[in-house]
């Protein structure tokens, strides 16, 4: 299917020189005297790495053909880690270089959304945020209430990051996904 530079979404796949890639921004520019440019900032879903391309205003791009499901993080086996489509209740596994930093805020049960293409799996989307239980921290010193002070903490899934003095071993805590960072206490 093509679709034209209007018909363009934040997050929409799209294929071009016969590989995929994700959208992640995009600006159509009209100079005066000048045919309208494209440049759009993508991510190649192959490698995840992210390149800005530029191209003629009037190109049609093919949309490709994806579909995005609920999936269950079930166990690792080795290298594999199994899932389940929450739909069809189908078990496929996934390699962890497909996976990459997505294992560091995922645990077994939980669920995500994945992409998939040619009825394969091609990414792994996590929520905004999750919560995660603190495996390994050194304790809050009493008295010790310096504001903005922060420790190094283990979550249970093997992610490092920093938290504020009074999160001890066993807390559980909300991050972000998108820059590892401590959010806050979760309930």
């Amino acid at each position: 299917m093509t679709i034209s530079s209007s018909e363009i979404r934040r997050n929409m796949t799209i294929l071009l020189d016969d590989d995929l890639y994700q959208i992640l921004d995009w600006q159509h520019r009209q100079a005066p005297k000048a045919p309208p440019t494209l440049t759009l900032k993508v991510r190649q879903i192959s490698t995840g790495n992210v390149y800005e391309r530029k191209l003629p205003g009037n190109q049609k791009l093919t949309a490709a053909p994806t579909e995005r499901r609920s999936i269950q993080y079930l166990y690792a086996e080795g290298d594999l880690f199994t899932f389940m489509d929450n739909e069809t209740y189908d078990q496929f596994q996934m390699p962890e270089s497909l996976l990459g930093d997505a294992l560091k805020y995922i645990q077994e049960g939980d669920s995500v959304e994945a992409l998939f293409y040619n009825e394969n799996p091609v990414l792994v989307e996590l929520p905004p945020s999750v919560i995660l239980e603190i495996a390994q921290t050194e304790p809050g010193i009493r008295g010790d209430t310096q504001s903005g002070a922060n420790k190094p903490a283990t979550t249970n899934t093997g992610l490092t990051l920093q938290v504020p003095l009074f999160v001890n071993q066993g807390d559980r805590i909300s991050i972000s996904t998108s820059t590892g960072e401590y959010l806050g206490r979760a309930d």
